[in-house]
């Protein structure tokens, strides 16, 4: 039997659930694996290396190293060999592929920020294969009891990936949820998404286009409570349609949120810059007017809603 192999769990198909405590034991009251399956015990790794957004590699406790694959999603590759047809929406042409490619690294960034160096426990699936095409180990990463990748699809770092597994139809609606709210790499789409959802109203008129977190400079020059104003974000229309930012709202993870101001317009292809600082509002260039750094430089996210609350863009760093 493959030593890597033996350090799995069996995802039970009938619950959808881990059936594992947090100290990799069996939990008591969960249904034993079926009878066919060759895995009863869960067993904690550690991850040593995030390869990108959707793959990393593990050490189990017996010092025995292995590569495991996410299984059931695709994060967008950072090398510029994507393919905007795979992602619904995403048009096919460069600046679809270079959007694909900023989300790649921003995958890659967060799962970086959350996983290395931490002591996860990872499952296997009853319908899936062990291993995929390049040999590497096919699971789930469960991380303080969150199935880390169902929450790749949620923050829209992912789109499912085709294949067979028992989570698909929960994957498939976080995944389309993440698309009507242009969450993350859903960002990069420009066709309406497949729920209303995705068109927001403001001020009793239908706002459609898409709205992209295209740069995020969170490490000032120098000290950054002295130069608020190199700490800024900068949002692009890459819609085909003007965007009304009216009452829509900027906001970091630790909910500091700036308002657009009334009749700000962004036509297709439009920038505007918001600095953290003090200045005076131009087309192109807002001023939050904060006193103290906003952005962490450890790791934060970006995230921009319209004015009824619904998510328009996100990024994280």
């Amino acid at each position: 039997m493959d030593r890597a192999v033996v350090a799995l769990v069996v995802l039970v198909a009938a619950s959808g659930c881990l059936g594992v405590s947090p100290d990799g034991s069996n939990a008591p009251g969960t249904p034993a694996p079926p009878a066919d399956a060759d895995l009863a015990n869960s067993y904690a790794v550690t991850v040593t290396a995030v390869v990108d957004g959707d793959t990393v590699k593990i050490r189990y406790r017996n010092g025995t190293q292995d590569t495991l694959r996410l299984l059931g999603v695709d994060t967008p590759e950072t090398g510029g060999e994507n393919d905007p047809a795979e992602f619904e929406g995403v048009p096919e042409t460069a600046a679809g592929e270079s959007c694909l490619g900023e989300a790649g690294h921003d995958a890659t960034r967060t799962m970086t920020q959350r996983l290395l160096g931490e002591t996860v426990t990872i499952g296997v699936d009853a319908e899936s294969d062990r291993r995929g095409y390049y040999g590497r180990l096919l699971g789930y990463i469960y991380q303080d009891g969150e199935n880390v990748n169902y929450w790749l699809l949620t923050e829209g770092y992912a789109r499912v990936y085709d294949s067979q597994f028992t989570e698909r139809e929960a994957f498939d609606a976080a995944e389309q949820r993440a698309r009507a709210n242009g969450t993350g790499l859903w960002a990069c789409a420009t066709e309406e998404p497949p729920t209303a959802t995705g068109t927001t109203v403001t001020d009793g008129g239908a706002v459609t286009g898409a709205l992209a977190i295209v740069e995020i400079h969170e490490d000032a020059a120098g000290d950054d409570r002295e130069n608020l104003n190199d700490e800024y974000v900068a949002v692009e229309n890459r819609g085909d349609t003007t965007l009304d930012l009216s009452g829509w709202t900027v906001s970091d993870e630790a909910d500091h949120t700036y308002p657009f101001p009334d009749g700000t317009v962004l036509d297709p292809g439009e920038q505007v810059t918001l600095r953290t600082g003090s200045g005076t509002d131009t087309a192109t260039t807002l001023y939050w007017g904060q006193r103290s750094p906003v952005w962490n430089n450890d790791g934060d996210a970006v995230t921009v809603r319209a004015a009824n609350g619904t998510v328009m863009a996100r990024r994280g760093y």
